[in-house]
This record gives C-alpha cells, sequence and structure tokens, in this order.
C-alpha cells in the first residue's frame, strides 16, 4: 500500500500565540514563520487579522516575506472577518481564508442565538464570500466534536458545495477520544455526499492530554490534513504538538502508511526558538524535544544504547536535529571553525549575522572554558528577534548575604542618555528588579521569573525569562549570561521593551526623578 500525504497546518502563531502569557512581535513572528518554512510545513496560520491591528500586521508581513507555505488567515463567518483576512493574505504566492462558525447546540443557544437553518446559511454565505476572494479556502465546524454529526454532515455538504477546499472538524474543548474521534471521522466520509472533494482536516486539543493520539486517529480514519503548533503551545493545555505528531508518523509508518513533507531535522531548533521568544520552556520530559528525550539514565539502558541505539531509541537524536557531539569549540576556534558549526548545526546566515555571532561566541568562549551546540544554539536564539530597544542594560552591582539587606545599583542606555538607578530587595534577583524599576522611572508588574543553566558545568550559561503583567497583558523576557544576575537583569529589561514596544510608555503621574526616558 503506498503511503498517504499528510498535510502539517501548522498555527503556532495564532492558536499557539493564545498560550497565556505569550506576546510575539511581529519581527518575532516573522522570524518562527521563516523557521517554519525551512521545516516545510504545508500551511502557515499566520493569525486572526481582525483581532488587533498587530495581528493584521504581523499576517502581512509574513504573507509578503515567507515563501513556499500556504499562508492562512483566520476569520468568523462574516464579510467583515473574511474582508480583513483576504487584505492581510492577499500578498502571498498561496494565500487561504479559514473561516469559521460553531455548530454545537451549546454554542447555537448560549453564543450564536441561531437555528440550525440560519447557521446553515450564514456558513454557506461565508464560504461563497471568501471563494469570491481567494482559491484556497478552508472552513471549520468550531466545537465538531460535540455537534450532531447528521447536522455537521450537512453543514459540511454546503461548505463544500459554496467552494471549501478544506473542512475541518475540530475537538476544540478536547473532549473527544481516540476511537469516538476515529469514528466521526469514518462518519463525515460515509454520510458527506461531496465529501471527496475536499480535504478533511482536523484540530484537536490537549484538555485530556489526548490531541495527539485523536489526531493520529483521524489520520488512520483518512483525514488528510492535521493542524498543530510546536511545542503543543495554545489556549487552556494546547494543541496538538507537531513534533510528537510528525515523528508518530514517521516512526510508525508501517502502522498508519501515512507520510508528511516535514524536514525532520530542524524540528529541535525550531522548538528552540519558540520556546524562547514565547517565554514557555520545554519540559525536559518532553517527547522529542525534551532535554531528556534521549537521555539514558538507567546503566541498562546505556548500555544497550551504546551496542546497538535501536536497544532503546526508536527514533535517532539526530533526526530531529540533536547533535550528539556536546562539545565543539573553544576561545582559540576561529571564525572558519565558527561558521562550519553553524552550518553543521542547520544554520545559514548572512556574513553580517555570522559576524555579530561570532563575536558573541568570542566573548563567551573567553569566560568559558568548553562551548556547547546548546551555547551557540541559544546565542542564535538571542540573536533572533530584532526589536526596538529602548533600554539597553550596561551595568549592574549587586550586594547580598544571609545577614544583609540585598542591594543592587544599574544602568541603563536608553536613546536620550543613561539612566542610573539603585534598589533593594528580599534577594539579589529582586534587588537588581527593584533598581531596573528605578531606572525606568515606572512601576513594573512582574508576575513569573524563571532561571535555568543552558547546559552543565559550572560556568554553564544561566537562562533567565521573566514574566510582567500591564492591563491584563503578559510579556515575556529573555535574558543569557554566564552571571546568573546578569541574565535576570537582561531578562526583565527585554520584557520591559517588549511591553513598550506594544503598549507605549506609562503616563503615571507618580512616576518621579526624570529617569523616564522615550
Amino acid at each position: 500500500m503506498e503511503a498517504r500525504r499528510i498535510q502539517i497546518f501548522d498555527t503556532t502563531l495564532r492558536d499557539g500565540e493564545q498560550t497565556p502569557g505569550v506576546s510575539l512581535q511581529t519581527e518575532e513572528k516573522v522570524e518562527i514563520a521563516l523557521a517554519l518554512a525551512k521545516l516545510q510545513v504545508d500551511v502557515i496560520e499566520a493569525g486572526f487579522p481582525v483581532a488587533s491591528p498587530g495581528d493584521y500586521e504581523a499576517v502581512s508581513q509574513i504573507a509578503a516575506r515567507v515563501k513556499g507555505p500556504i499562508i492562512a488567515a483566520l476569520a468568523r463567518a462574516t464579510e467583515k472577518d473574511i474582508e480583513t483576512a483576504y487584505k492581510a493574505v492577499k500578498k502571498s504566492e498561496k494565500p487561504r481564508i479559514h473561516t469559521f462558525i460553531a455548530t454545537s447546540d451549546i454554542h447555537l443557544k448560549h453564543k450564536l442565538q441561531m437555528t440550525r437553518a440560519e447557521l446553515l446559511e450564514r456558513a454557506e454565505r461565508a464560504v461563497r464570500y471568501a471563494k469570491s476572494l481567494v482559491a484556497d479556502v478552508e472552513f471549520s465546524a468550531e466545537d465538531a466534536s460535540r455537534s450532531d454529526w447528521d447536522f455537521l454532515c450537512q453543514v459540511y455538504e454546503r461548505a463544500i458545495a459554496a467552494g471549501a477546499n478544506v473542512i475541518n472538524i475540530p475537538d476544540t474543548v478536547g473532549y473527544t477520544t481516540p476511537v469516538e474521534f476515529g469514528a466521526l471521522i469514518t462518519y463525515v466520509r460515509e454520510h458527506v455526499p461531496n465529501i471527496n472533494e475536499a480535504v478533511i482536516s482536523v484540530h484537536c486539543h490537549d484538555d485530556l492530554g489526548m490531541a495527539v493520539a485523536n489526531s493520529l486517529a483521524a489520520v488512520a480514519a483518512g483525514a488528510g490534513q492535521v493542524e498543530c503548533t510546536i511545542n503543543g503551545l495554545g489556549e487552556r493545555a494546547g494543541n496538538a504538538a507537531m513534533e510528537e505528531l510528525v515523528m508518530a508518523l514517521q516512526t510508525r509508518r508501517e502502522y498508519y502508511y501515512a507520510v508528511t513533507n516535514i524536514n525532520t531535522k530542524h524540528i529541535y531548533r525550531t522548538s528552540r526558538l519558540v520556546s524562547a521568544l514565547t517565554g514557555i520552556a520545554v519540559p525536559p520530559n518532553k517527547a522529542v524535544v525534551g532535554d531528556n528525550a534521549f537521555a539514558h539514565e538507567s546503566g541498562i539502558h546505556q548500555h544497550g544504547v551504546l551496542n546497538n541505539p535501536l536497544t532503546y531509541e526508536i527514533m535517532s537524536p539526530e533526526s530531529v536535529g540533536v547533535s550528539r557531539n556536546a562539545i565543539v569549540l573553544g576561545k582559540h576556534s576561529g571564525r572558519h571553525a565558527f561558521e562550519e558549526r553553524l552550518k553543521h548545526l542547520g544554520y545559514e546566515f548572512d556574513a553580517d549575522t555570522i559576524n555579530t555571532l561570532f563575536a558573541k561566541f568570542k566573548d563567551l568562549a573567553d569566560r568559558k572554558k568548553m562551548v556547547f551546540d546548546r551555547d551557540i544554539e541559544a546565542l542564535i536564539v538571542e540573536k533572533a528577534a530584532v526589536r526596538p530597544e529602548w533600554y539597553t542594560l550596561t551595568y549592574h552591582h549587586v550586594a547580598s548575604g544571609n545577614n544583609i539587606l540585598a542591594t543592587a545599583s544599574v544602568q541603563l542606555r536608553t536613546s536620550a542618555g543613561v539612566a542610573e538607578a539603585a534598589g533593594c530587595g528580599t534577594g539579589p534577583v529582586d534587588a537588581v528588579f527593584k533598581a531596573v524599576e528605578q531606572a525606568v522611572g515606572f512601576p513594573v508588574g512582574l508576575k513569573d521569573y524563571q532561571l535555568k543553566a543552558v547546559t552543565a558545568g559550572e560556568d554553564a550559561l544561566g537562562e533567565a525569562t521573566a514574566w510582567i503583567e500591564r492591563d491584563g497583558r503578559i510579556f515575556s523576557g529573555r535574558g543569557l549570561a554566564i552571571d546568573v544576575i546578569e541574565a535576570s537583569a537582561k531578562a526583565y529589561v527585554n520584557a520591559i521593551n517588549k511591553m513598550l514596544a506594544v503598549c507605549g510608555f506609562p503616563a503615571i503621574e507618580e512616576a518621579k526623578g526624570g529617569n523616564h526616558h522615550g
């Protein structure tokens, strides 16, 4: 039997960005979209253009700059949404409008206040209008897994007749189970007369931990497209994780008889990029991309892997882009060796970017005995996003001990000059955060903070992430340094810069001292 080709529809930039605490800037979204294109996804759902001017701009930029995948924009089943989505994606070489409306009785009654007949008309009208603007239209029946199956089939029949190329069957609230969901896909295939004119897609949420299992059951039942996100990001418990879906299909090809177009060697670095830019850490025990995915602690396991990796590894680290060669370079390594290592890791940059990264590498190598692949990748991610920086940390000093009050002083460079301030706190990190807050001249609402080592060893790079909140929105910042206090301060400043890029400077009457620079 010849393997079927399954399309991978990535919604990291739309549903994934709805993860609590995630707020990406346009350039960060473009950076992720470029990585997804290199990963060779079939469709990038770039956003929900009508939701905000920022979303519209990001979708427009991705449509114009990212080549290869279909670029999709989400739209409710209204003319305004669909027209806005079209304007955002029209510069793409392969634009798609993805329109949706809920079909379950609970949504019809309590959200839409519509009859089934009214919904059928709305869905058909929306698809027909979208089809008049672009050749590629996807229609989703929101909450399909809790909808009446016969009514669902009626909706899909009307949508396909109106021009839908793809019909999506979402498990919007993560309610279904693999056996049940597989049966639903089969029922739709058998009871929608024109189903052969469209691709069946599925979009599963992970509220009960079954998003990947449900998606795979759908593929086994005949679905031709799977919607997913990098690292399983998304609302509530998230979406089906792309890396798990793709590697399950590849590893168990003889079972599913299905393949994807994904270049799996880019999975790991794309996962790390998304993790760094969103501020959502990958758990060490995460399948495929977690730090422990290919670690073997047991002596029996280690012995088996050394003799033959297949004893305990059903897929190789190299297949997803993880190198077994950990120690790579040192302070005496030259630019050529550094550039060759970048190529080995799968990165291709222009000369200016390589020069910038090499300067960062040399600075790190002067302070660190051995530089690991993970260190280099951390430097790459730190360089990945370009954004306006209102503040740059240039100096910090901290005094702390178990019998003294922690104090810190910082110096920040701004477009208006230099801002300096001092602060006290319950510990060194708190003190440096207070000093930064004094330097910028307005209160910063720290929501959460995390610190971890990039690699092992006493001179390991520290990676800090800080989350701050303003007006109900959460912004994450990332900092990287051997000195964990410096990494923490950088993360806090980075989060402030992100917040200012989106919200502007707060108008706070009680701000004193003229430390506020624009």
